[in-house]
């Protein structure tokens, strides 16, 4: 099993001004397992095929992760952010399994 290290980004709904709520991206580092190693070309109605993958990601979760799972974006794999498509509580591992490229808010935004 191969190791991983980098970043998930979580979302938090912040208030920027009068009655304006705005999503705020956080993103905290972590370490885990790289349990699957797959990726796929996908047909598509424009000129080029979208690519995604299929990778596993297993990390030990901490507090911060546990209750805030429902706000998990995106993790870093090979220095592009990929959406999160799945996880899987299998205390005190949180399985993740990753899909297409995440084109959301980043924290520099």
């Amino acid at each position: 099993m191969a190791k991983w290290a980098g970043v998930i980004g979580f979302s938090q709904t912040v208030n920027t001004s009068f009655d304006v709520w705005t999503e705020k991206i956080v993103e905290k580092k972590y370490y885990g397992d790289l349990t699957k190693n797959s990726r796929r070309w996908e047909s598509s109605q424009g000129i080029n095929d979208n690519f995604s993958i299929s990778n596993g990601v297993s990390v030990i979760a901490d507090d911060f992760m546990l209750t805030n799972l429902k706000y998990m974006r995106y993790v870093t794999f090979q220095g592009l952010r990929w959406k999160i498509a799945s996880l899987e509580v299998s205390y005190p591992r949180v399985n993740l399994t990753l899909g297409d490229l995440y084109n959301g808010p980043s924290p520099e935004d």
